[in-house]
């Protein structure tokens, strides 16, 4: 009986992608059920087979190598800031962009991403059928990060379309970090966070092309390499590379202004959700965003084939988490969580397992502000309700998935 419910909960989560779309005729139904297949089949392998989980936690760890190096940089400005038993979010997050943009703009400026990139990318999209550079960009995010992988993605964001930069930003909702993979696999059980993290990749793709599908010509699915005409900031117009250092010393520049732009972002975006708190307190001291999440998401917890006491506590869960954070769900339970079913351990764990919450809104919207013109930026924070309903079906999507494969 729970096995069917999560058949049918999964079902449901892809109608209301479904019912909810921007452009139902422009959807590529041949590659969305191919994608599907896809994730189910992998979610098979990574639950069943140790060998999958081992080959992501490869891929986090030599992402979390690259952090690490970005924190030696830091440590040597900011000594008292890093490898303390508590990172502030600015440090562990936003710091290391400064060290990671331009790595990545130097892969750049001598070819190498780009190249990387297009045959890579054109591989994932004969499989997904989505254009090069999406296909790239899901798999970039993976451990990269939302703020990381669009920072150093700011030329080709300012090449393409209002509409694909939307499906960047709705993507970006559902990434973590490899820095702290490890933090989660410390807080929750390890093999469903690892099965998690490609899971969710797929699943982003899937939801932001459902929700927003974008037609994409041959012709306008290439990818951008530093000499090309950058219009939208007026730079290379002459089709030239400007000299290493020169274009070294603006790469880092244009690093510092982004954190700040996303760190300002992220202050106001949680602060106006604290604002809300308290204003919900003074009609009844039980009313919060939380709760009252908590309260709409029930009927989807109950979807994921556990009995009603534990979707009300299963939706709890996930009105705080998308408030806060995962951190405070995980560290509510991560004494518990192993006394939990099998089944709810996975489809709890995988839920929890993105970035999906209000903060990262604002963390997106800072990024690309911070990277694209004004119009591709309206169209974006025209966009934040799709953004949020993009973040929440797709770990939606993930748990049900896996949660057929674990009882």
């Amino acid at each position: 009986m729970f096995l069917i419910t999560n058949i049918i909960g999964l079902l449901i989560f892809l109608a209301i992608a479904i019912l909810f779309s921007k452009n139902r005729k422009n959807v590529k139904w041949k590659s969305i059920i191919v994608m599907v297949a896809i994730n189910l089949v992998l979610s098979w392998f990574l639950t069943d087979f140790s060998v999958g989980r081992q080959i992501v936690l490869g891929a986090a760890n030599g992402f979390n190598q690259l952090v690490q190096i970005a924190y030696t940089g830091i440590a040597f400005a900011l000594p008292s800031m890093v490898h303390v038993k508590q990172m502030d979010f600015f440090v562990s997050v936003l710091l290391p962009i400064l060290m990671i943009i331009p790595l990545f703009d130097i892969l750049t400026y001598v070819g190498i991403l780009p190249w990387i990139i297009k045959w890579v990318g054109r591989g994932l999209a004969k499989i997904t059928g989505q254009p090069k550079f999406e296909s790239f960009f899901a798999v970039e995010m993976m451990f990269l990060g939302n703020t990381e992988a669009l920072a150093i993605s700011g030329l080709q964001l300012r090449k393409m379309s209002k509409e694909r930069n939307l499906t960047l930003a709705m993507m970006s909702m559902s990434c973590v970090t490899a820095s702290i993979v490890g933090a989660y696999t410390q807080m929750m059980p390890g093999q469903y966070v690892l099965t998690a993290i490609p899971i969710n990749i797929i699943n982003a793709i899937i939801v932001s092309n459902i929700l927003n599908p974008v037609s994409v010509p041959e012709s306008e699915d290439t990818i951008a390499t530093i000499g090309e005409a950058d219009e939208e900031n007026g730079e290379n117009t002459n089709n030239k590379k400007e000299p290493f250092f020169s274009f070294l010393g603006d790469s880092i520049i244009g690093a510092g202004k982004l954190i700040l732009i996303i760190a300002a972002n992220v202050i106001a975006f949680v602060a106006l959700a604290a604002l809300v708190d308290k204003l919900l307190g003074i009609i009844n001291p039980w009313l919060s965003l939380e709760h009252i999440l908590g309260i709409i998401m029930f009927p989807f917890a109950w979807l994921m084939g556990v009995d009603t006491s534990t979707a009300f506590e299963f939706a709890q869960y996930m009105g705080t988490k998308l408030v806060t954070n995962e951190f405070v769900v995980m560290g509510q339970i991560t004494k518990t969580v192993h006394t939990f079913s099998a089944h709810y351990q996975a489809i709890l764990t995988v839920f929890l397992t993105s970035f999906a919450n209000f903060s990262t809104v604002g963390m997106i919207i800072g990024a690309f502000k911070g990277l694209v013109n004004q119009e591709k930026n309206d169209h974006i924070a025209k966009n934040v309700g799709y953004m949020i309903l993009a973040g929440i079906l797709v770990s939606l999507l993930s748990a049900a998935t896996v949660g057929l494969f674990v009882w």
